[in-house]
């Protein structure tokens, strides 16, 4: 199951010239992964062919426009949680905690949260502790399915299965609290500027993150914590 895990990291990492050459490996472990639902399993394996025939100077445009221009889409989970306050930083702490635990040092410029980089780690896990800390941030990842299948864009299959990976239900009430967040759009300069500074994204009624479940240090909680397929 690890390298399902590798694979998926990789489909939502930048593209590049080695992933697409990847991609027939990819298939490979996408079509041997018996846990994967059959939909999904198609659904990766359509989006795969898509990253090794495609433009690659298209896909990394469209990607820079999801994910690094929409706040609403980051990949870096604590984000959709905690915004830029200092509940987010302990977080991250935790989480790298937890990964130097496992012997995975990270670089000066890798965050612990960001979801490639979470994946990748729990590649390196046996199933069952993957699949548990999988299930840590599954409301963010639900809630990331949710908002890419609304757009439409060739990356909500890859956010379904990771919700159908991981060990628990998303708790709907959550999901729907992340969901009322406003979104932003890429292409309105002024409006990406004043999101971005703002203090905090704010759940529930008092402070940063109360109306969220903590599950454990993938979702911050006080529990501390290249071949894209080998």
């Amino acid at each position: 199951m690890s390298r399902i895990y590798k694979v998926l990291s990789a489909l939502l990492s930048y593209p590049a010239a080695e992933i697409a050459e990847a991609a027939p490996v990819m298939r490979t472990v996408v079509k041997d992964a018996a846990e994967l639902p059959s939909n999904g399993r198609r659904a990766l394996l359509n989006f795969i062919d898509e990253l090794a025939a495609g433009d690659l100077i298209d896909m990394q445009e469209r990607y820079v426009m999801l994910f690094d221009r929409t706040r609403s889409l980051s990949l870096h989970l604590f984000e959709h949680v905690w915004g830029e306050s200092r509940d987010r930083g302990q977080a991250m702490v935790d989480l790298g905690l937890l990964y130097e635990r496992h012997g995975l040092e990270l670089s000066a410029r890798e965050l612990p949260d960001y979801l490639p980089l979470f994946l990748e780690f729990l590649s390196t896990l046996p199933a069952d502790e993957a699949r548990a800390l999988l299930a840590e941030p599954v409301d963010v990842l639900a809630t990331l399915h949710q908002r890419h299948r609304k757009r439409g864009t060739v990356y909500a299959p890859v956010f379904g299965v990771l919700e159908a990976l991981a060990a628990t239900e998303p708790n709907e009430l959550v999901v729907a609290e992340l969901l009322s967040q406003p979104e932003d759009d890429p292409d309105d300069l002024e409006a990406l500027d004043e999101i971005w500074e703002e203090e905090a994204v704010r759940f529930g009624p008092d402070s940063a993150g109360q109306g969220i479940e903590s599950r454990g240090p993938a979702c911050g909680g006080e529990r501390p914590g290249g071949d894209p397929v080998n």
